[in-house]
């Protein structure tokens, strides 16, 4: 009896939750490369169960994406505490733990509007990473060694995606940090997800990678440590307007829901299921979301 009435109890609120949201239309943002796809499609797939209209915008630069959120096109979206920290807010990450990041992150956008909800323990932090068995870069270990070979002359290429020679957390910040250059003729931009299919078929020596990509095993890549600890935290978080999680206060509960399953191991394998076993966004979104209990 006790059973029923908790199972009832737990039928109504959902009732509730979908009546009292079903007019509700959330703006969901999502970036660029397959993590960003995966998690838009995620947001849109959650939020629509539970009676939202949902209009998915994504496919979007990060600075483009930003100023969506902060002009009000886009309600909610997921970003890395590093990108909010460095790019956006022009702090330094320099000697910060993780948990002082957010906090500096979240009271930072709460003057601007915007709400950092439950992270995820998902850290998609900047990397480089090599292919093991290439004889130009086999000595490459650290950071540290790769700045050293630049400084030598050695004509190591890198592939990197259009944002990361330009970003102060990206390639402007590594060579001040480390003290090197990578000459112009050395940098090859590409989209985001080109990077690991030019080092894969050597193209590049050394590639632009996100810390939670699936490819780097997949593809026997070894990354290079960051010995002197530069690239900030990036943790995953869902991002909210003030405005919008004021008149949709539901919004809080189901993407801190999603947020808890979530760590860079899980986002190592949602984006190899999609950039090494070719499925598709739609199906591995649903996936997770089936397989955690989410639907």
């Amino acid at each position: 009896m006790i059973r029923h009435f908790k199972t009832l109890a737990c039928a109504l609120a959902l009732t509730a939750l979908t009546v009292g949201t079903a007019s509700a239309t959330i703006t969901v943002g999502g970036k660029n490369f397959t993590e960003q796809l995966l998690m838009a499609e995620m947001t849109q797939e959650l939020l629509s169960a539970h009676g939202f209209d949902v209009d998915k915008r994504d496919g979007m630069g990060s600075t483009v994406l930003r100023k969506a959120q902060l002009n009000g096109q886009v309600d909610v979206y997921w970003e890395y505490t590093g990108t909010s920290l460095v790019t956006y807010n022009k702090m330094s990450s320099k000697g910060l733990s993780p948990e002082q990041t957010i906090d500096k992150v979240r009271k930072a956008d709460a003057k601007k509007g915007l709400d950092w909800l439950q992270c995820s323990n998902a850290n998609n932090t900047y990397a480089l990473a090599v292919k093991n068995g290439d004889s130009e870069t086999k000595d490459l270990k650290t950071l540290s060694d790769m700045a050293a070979a630049y400084r030598n002359g050695r004509k190591i290429k890198m592939a990197v995606n259009a944002e990361f020679p330009h970003r102060e957390d990206g390639l402007i910040g590594l060579q001040k940090k480390y003290d090197f250059d990578v000459p112009r003729a050395m940098q090859a931009p590409m989209d985001s997800g080109l990077t690991y299919k030019a080092l894969k078929e050597g193209e590049a020596n050394i590639a632009l990678v996100f810390a939670t990509d699936g490819r780097i095993s997949a593809f026997n890549f070894r990354v290079l440590k960051d010995n002197k600890g530069f690239f900030p935290n990036y943790a995953l978080c869902p991002v909210v307007r003030d405005d919008t999680l004021q008149k949709n206060p539901e919004l809080k509960d189901l993407l801190e829901s999603m947020a808890s399953k979530i760590d860079t191991h899980t986002m190592q394998r949602l984006n190899g299921m999609v950039d090494v076993q070719k499925k598709s966004i739609e199906d591995v979104a649903h996936m997770f979301l089936k397989e955690n209990g989410l639907l």
